[in-house]
């Protein structure tokens, strides 16, 4: 009856499309979630309504997700709800923690090999031996070829062909590039090293030729989930079909209208086939997004749903649930210098009225656009931090850690709790817990080595349980070194632990992460899409990377592009996937005629006049200011013509608005024009009734009563 009851409560709350992934049956079950819809909720209650009424064990789960902050999240949620055991990793922690713990049996009493946390400093040597020499910058490039070239399962004699036939912008000619990787994987071998993709594929080879490796594996994962499914690369996708062994209890999460990571190798086909190649699958739909405003949801609705290919056919279209808010603003600069100027002030007056600046992001397509934001949040005195391994990682102090904490294992007892243990590896460097200096650099050195000690924290929450049989399955803390894999292969991941701060990241690395306020900058053609995006299927992708964007945010959202690079630079166009955000509606619905189409092609550009963006949404052409810039209304002209306004309409016996809407009013109280000329400059007064009311108009903004304009007297509209 507990259980049971226990079982009713993980039901509770759910909406009609979360329980019915929740309660499907067993089986190969897909979950099409799309972003904000709660898929996290959905599959932790999955797990443990089906371990609460005693359908499945919780130790015989292996849920796989594509970050350590999503596995640990879901092991949270689990631990929320009463279960225990359930082992939720990545693919990368998984298959370290079966490799090392079957080595010995593998490997013939042979020590395994190191982990390279870094295949750069070794490409580099492999490009020298073939006659390439490369930069830094090169050598990533030439890395992350060959990454996905080993995570797609080709080998070097196969790498042309299949560049080839995948459309690879290679970063040399292609027979060099294989050149490369067969030198890469030469002195490998010569080191006794090995890479992320080599220990995946040893995860693979220790069950498929090693029947009782694969006896003991399977015996202990009996049911798997797997997050993100659309972005399993073929590697991945034979490593859970070894965990399989044939059988079919495995669910799988995932929205084709976000697969952005094809570059990597990734791939949705998994996702979209999987109907096709799980007979009798249960498929729920989750489209109530829980995250975003209504505004914001409508927004990613309409750039979505021009998407074309193999995706499109799983396309969602979300229904936002949470209340109405802010519409999203679409900005236009003369040049990048000037739109990220604006970004840092806005981000600054939000910051001052109250939002954390850790809840604000500035998203762009590239890396390299993240330097004119940074440079702007400095001189705007807003605090900020860069999204991604590169920066993190690479930093003088973190690597000199890392150091320092491998050094540390050879004298810090294995039993010493592991955030101690890193405290004490630390002092090496010459950090301590209570010695802040006060700012500057030297403040920003102290806070990055402390992220360390807070993601030790974390990590030692999550104990590991050894896949040892049905009876002798145990539990022991993390270590050290279990640490030190993991700061490996976050380093090699570009997984990096949280810092207060606005956000400036790329949309890659924003995926999976939300904000109360976003920007999504540079939005011209040539930057996104890029001017990489030769294939349809590479512009679609690029498509989805707005799309992914746009639903980070969960109240307010601007867009915009600077209509060139440099100030006098070259004129460039708006993004081919941008909407236009006229809330005005009519001219820009569906299906307005050619006549209104003429009419918006002849309207004159308008900018706000404080701070000089473009405005294109109707209300904000008539003010004459963006929403969001300060208001400077005069009340008591307002009131005059608001009473006005309503004699007129009396007389007339029409609504007030056909005489002037809300907004001509405030426009007219705001800009206070005292000619002709600045009256018809306010958008929606036209030549009708410039000479309908104008003059009377114009008397009020000079100070006449309303007494004076109109005493005892209609006013009637000629036929």
């Amino acid at each position: 009856m507990v259980v049971h009851s226990a079982a009713e409560r993980v039901l509770a709350g759910l909406d009609p499309e979360q329980r019915s992934a929740v309660t499907a049956p067993a089986g190969p079950v897909c979950i099409l979630a799309g972003a904000g819809t709660g898929k996290t909720r959905a599959v932790t209650s999955r797990i443990a309504h089906r371990a609460l009424t005693g359908e499945i064990s919780a130790r015989h789960v292996l849920a796989v997700t594509f970050t350590a902050r999503a596995a640990a999240e879901m092991r949270a949620r689990l631990t929320a709800l009463g279960v225990a055991g359930v082992q939720a990793r990545t693919f990368h922690a998984a298959a370290l923690r079966q490799v090392r713990y079957f080595a010995p049996r593998l490997l013939a009493g042979r020590a395994m090999p190191e982990l390279l946390d870094s295949k750069v400093r070794v490409v580099t040597l492999a490009a020298a031996k073939v006659g390439l020499r490369t930069d830094r910058a090169a050598a990533r490039d030439l890395a992350g070829e060959i990454e996905w070239a080993k995570s797609s399962l080709v080998e070097p004699g196969e790498y042309v062909v299949a560049a080839a036939k995948a459309l690879r912008d290679t970063p040399h000619e292609p027979a060099k590039v294989a050149e490369v990787f067969a030198a890469y994987e030469r002195l490998k071998r010569g080191n006794g090293v090995i890479d992320f993709e080599d220990m995946l594929r040893a995860a693979v080879w220790g069950i498929e030729e090693h029947p009782d490796v694969a006896e003991q594996v399977r015996g202990q994962y009996r049911h798997f989930v797997v997050d993100e499914y659309q972005d399993v690369n073929p590697l991945q996708q034979r490593l859970l079909a070894a965990w399989l062994g044939g059988r079919d209890d495995l669910t799988v999460v995932g929205d084709a209208s976000q697969t952005i990571y094809s570059f990597t190798g990734a791939t949705s086909s998994y996702l979209v086939d999987f109907p096709r190649q799980h007979r009798g699958a249960t498929v729920v739909r989750l489209v109530r997004d829980y995250r975003s405003t209504p505004q914001v949801v409508g927004l990613a609705n309409a750039v979505i749903s021009q998407a074309r290919g193999a995706e499109a056919r799983l396309r969602l279209e979300l229904v936002g649930q949470r209340p109405p808010g802010p519409e999203p603003e679409l900005r236009i600069f003369s040049d990048e210098p000037a739109e990220a100027s604006a970004v840092a002030a806005r981000c600054r007056a939000l910051v001052d009225g109250g939002t954390p600046a850790r809840e604000i992001a500035v998203l762009f397509r590239t890396n390299a656009q993240s330097e004119a934001y940074e440079k702007a949040l400095t001189e705007a005195e807003v605090p900020y931090v860069v999204q991604g391994a590169e920066r993190f990682f690479e930093r003088t102090e973190v690597r000199q850690a890392m150091v320092a904490l491998r050094a540390a294992t050879r004298s810090i007892p294995g039993e010493t709790p592991l955030p101690v243990a890193v405290t004490e590896g630390l002092a090496a460097v010459g950090w301590a817990p209570d010695a802040a200096p006060a700012g500057g650099a030297a403040r920003e050195r102290w806070e990055a080595l402390a992220a360390l000690v807070q993601l030790a924290e974390e990590y030692a929450a999550t104990p590991e349980v050894l896949p040892v049989g049905e009876a002798a399955a145990v539990e022991r803390p993390v270590t050290l070194s279990d640490f030190n894999d993991e700061l490996a292969r976050r380093a090699a991941q570009q997984h990096v632990p949280t810092v207060d701060g606005v956000t400036l990241a790329s949309l890659h690395s924003a995926k999976g992460l939300e904000w109360d306020a976003v920007f999504l900058v540079g939005l011209a053609e040539g930057t996104l899409p890029t001017t990489y995006a030769k294939t349809p299927e590479q512009v679609e992708e690029e498509r989805r990377l707005l799309y992914v964007g746009i639903t980070r945010a969960r109240e307010w959202l601007w867009l915009s592009y600077a209509t060139a690079r440099s100030p006098g630079g070259r004129a460039r166009r708006p993004s081919r996937f941008l909407p236009q955000l006229d809330r005005s509606g009519g001219a820009e619905r569906a299906g307005a005629g050619a006549a209104r189409r003429t009419e918006r092609r002849r309207t004159q550009v308008v900018s706000c006049r404080i701070c000089g963006a473009t405005l294109l949404a109707g209300a904000d052409r008539k003010l004459g200011r963006c929403p969001t810039c300060p208001s400077d209304i005069d009340e008591e002209l307002y009131q005059r013509l608001h009473e006005w306004r309503r004699r007129v309409a009396g007389a007339q016996k029409v609504p007030a608005y056909v005489v002037f809407t809300d907004a001509t009013l405030t426009a007219l109280a705001e800009r206070q024009p005292g000619r002709v000329e600045e009256l018809i400059a306010i958008a929606g007064i036209g030549p009708r009734k410039l000479g309908l009311y104008g003059e009377t108009v114009l008397a009020l903004v000079g100070g006449a009563a309303v007494d004076d304009v109109c005493p005892e007297k209609t006013f009637k509209i000629e036929s």
